[in-house]
């Protein structure tokens, strides 16, 4: 079960859109904040609208959200205000062509989300859309500083051309 369920019954859905206003609660925002490894989610909230098409509904809308990540190279928190477009389409579980050995997705494709029996989870779908809009390396400001000062070395002093380059000058020291 998810930690945000918002499940929609698809037979609550006509042919008219629906919209629909997601917001999580504290002790929803504390367990995705566990799920995803973040020490914190101050706000989540979604503004979608659902329309169906037979098996086929679309959602699109807006994810707002405030965060708190660690920082990859200190660990200190930062946070981040994530305001993102959703654009999702729910079909039923094997829709999408399994058991095919080769499989073509286009950049509609992309955002498909694969439903079984007679509702789709709205709430988990916007959790998975913040999962994917959050920053996968955040950095506070001065982290390259500070990680210097403790003598980290970055990329251009520890790669293969820095080596080389350290190569080169002990081979001109020989001479």
């Amino acid at each position: 079960m998810s930690e945000f369920a918002r499940p929609v019954r698809l037979d609550a859905l006509g042919g008219a859109p629906r919209a629909m206003a997601l917001v999580a609660d504290a002790s929803e925002r504390e367990s995705l904040a566990a799920r995803f490894g973040l020490p914190a989610i101050g706000r989540l909230e979604a503004q979608v609208e659902l329309a169906r098409e037979g098996a086929v509904v679309t959602l699109g809308g807006r994810l707002v959200a405030e965060v708190t990540q660690s920082c990859v190279a200190t660990g200190e928190p930062i946070a981040a205000g994530i305001d993102v477009p959703l654009a999702l389409r729910f079909e039923p579980l094997g829709s999408l062509g399994e058991g095919e050995n080769e499989v073509e997705l286009s950049a509609e494709d992309c955002d498909v989300v694969e439903y079984e029996g007679a509702a789709i989870d709205v709430g988990e779908a916007v959790a998975q859309s913040l999962a994917l809009a959050l920053d996968p390396f955040p950095r506070c400001p001065d982290a390259e500083e500070r990680l210097r000062t403790l003598g980290v070395l970055d990329e251009g002093e520890a790669g293969p051309f820095a080596a080389l380059a350290g190569l080169k000058e002990r081979l001109a020291g020989d001479s």
